[in-house]
């Protein structure tokens, strides 16, 4: 599974733009029948060996990846080993005996975890933090040999270039003994790009909907954690459960983190399964719905933006593509960009990646000129660098609207790409006044419009 930060800009040494994504877990993992996608996040060994290739591959495609600036982050595992298995070999090779908790190629033993015991009470922190979840056997991050052969791993990852690192199962974590880790990472590998003195950047997964013992809050201090209430908020809003129209302080008011803490989404890949989101989450299942959340998204100021890339799946527990001896295999790409051979890759959908690059034209700007119909239709302004009209109510918008643009045709990147200063797609004529007549049919492929000033393809 993989999940793409191409809606965050971060400038490179060399002054260009990069590309962000988070891969799969990397560490070997135990071989599981039926082979389902879960089985990556069960550690058999800190090897770098799993069905998406051996450590030489992963060294060669994050080498690759870093010189055509696309950026990797890890998923990476340090709460906990596997399950009890009847069978535990790994997909590098490796074993174990989890039941003794044995796990030879760390190595690790029956003293580098917490004493047996299964999470049962969210009311309580050291239950939640010192015991199994789903059974998995929970190691003790303030056992020394424990934090070193973790530090040892993040820091090999460092080494081959890669710039920072998901948390997986934060929250079952004690922050103090994360903090501990995360001060003896090495600064990031400059034979790779990174300026001097950079560090990881970390974001941890704390699923905290409320009404528990422990608090994302808890985790701000050392880096930026997920925000799942933004994902139910989102899916709400734009499955009818919440009116377009009072999204005009989307944010900090809506309980979530403060922005500078945020790492958002509007689907990954447990909830877009049905696991801690708390509601019914949108997906790629949904799609005219799912573009438009995530198009919201990605106009907003709030927090650091993720956009999902899947597999397509029915079983929740399915795992990716893969052939008759268990090989996954590779997208097809259409001529579209989308792909095919059984992966969704949201990230290529036209509406998805040009909705990035609206978010990169409009760094820095604000939100200005709100307008609603007091429903479900609603647009504003970042700027004067873009504008987004969005209808999720069951007649058209057909209206005049403030783009806050300069005057001139601009090409709606929603359903067309400017191609020769000509547009594949919808036009708008904006005037000299920054008015336009906007225009979302109830039958548009799309139920959002948006124009930005490197879509202009010609000056009225």
């Amino acid at each position: 599974m993989r999940n793409f930060f191409g809606a965050k800009r971060i400038r490179w040494s060399s002054g260009k733009y990069l590309i962000v994504a988070q891969i799969s877990p990397v560490q070997e993992n135990v071989i599981i029948d039926g082979r389902p996608w879960w089985e990556r996040y069960q550690p058999i060994s800190y090897l770098l060996t799993t069905r998406s290739g051996d450590e030489a591959a992963f060294k060669d495609m994050t080498r690759r990846c870093n010189i055509v600036g696309i950026r990797i982050y890890v998923d990476i595992l340090l709460n906990h080993m596997t399950q009890d298995h009847s069978i535990n070999i790994g997909t590098g090779g490796s074993t174990a005996d989890p039941i003794s908790r044995e796990y030879y190629s760390v190595p690790y033993s029956r003293s580098d975890f917490h004493a047996p015991c299964s999470i049962n009470d969210y009311q309580n922190a050291t239950n939640v933090r010192n015991c199994e979840l789903y059974s998995l056997h929970d190691l003790d991050q303030k056992n020394t040999h424990v934090r070193n052969e973790i530090v040892n791993l993040m820091n090999k990852l460092i080494e081959a270039g890669v710039a920072g690192f998901r948390i997986d199962a934060a929250k079952h974590m004690w922050p103090r003994d994360l903090m501990a880790i995360f001060c003896s990472l090495n600064n990031l590998n400059t034979n790779h790009g990174f300026r001097l003195g950079s560090r990881p950047f970390i974001y941890q997964e704390v699923i905290d909907n409320g009404g528990e013992a422990i608090s994302n809050t808890e985790y701000t201090p050392l880096g930026r954690v997920t925000e799942f209430k933004h994902s139910l908020k989102i899916s709400d809003a734009f499955t009818g459960k919440i009116q377009l129209k009072n999204l005009t302080n989307w944010g900090l008011k809506w309980g979530f983190l403060p922005s500078k803490y945020a790492f958002v989404f509007v689907d990954n890949h447990d909830n877009q399964r049905g696991h801690g989101s708390g509601g019914e989450i949108l997906t790629y299942k949904n799609p005219r719905k799912y573009k438009m959340a995530v198009a919201f998204m990605l106009t907003q100021t709030y927090g650091i933006p993720r956009v999902m890339s899947s597999f397509a799946f029915d079983n929740t527990d399915a795992g990716p593509p893969a052939d008759e001896l268990g090989n996954i295999i590779s997208p097809i790409f259409n001529p579209d960009l989308s792909c095919a051979n059984g992966w969704v890759c949201e990230h290529r959908w036209h509406q998805i990646y040009s909705m990035i690059n609206f978010r990169n034209v409009v760094t820095g700007t604000a939100i200005s000129n709100w307008w609603d119909n007091g429903s479900n239709q609603i647009s504003f302004c970042r700027g004067n660098s873009g504008f987004i009209a969005i209808n999720a109510d069951s007649w058209s918008l057909q209206v005049n609207l403030q783009t806050c643009l300069p005057a001139g045709i601009y090409c709606d990147v929603i359903s067309g790409n400017v191609e020769k200063r000509r547009c594949t797609g919808k036009t708008v004529i904006v005037n000299d006044c920054g008015m336009a007549y906007i225009e979302i049919l109830t039958n548009d492929d799309d139920g959002v419009l948006a124009l930005h000033v490197n879509a202009r393809v010609r000056v009225e």
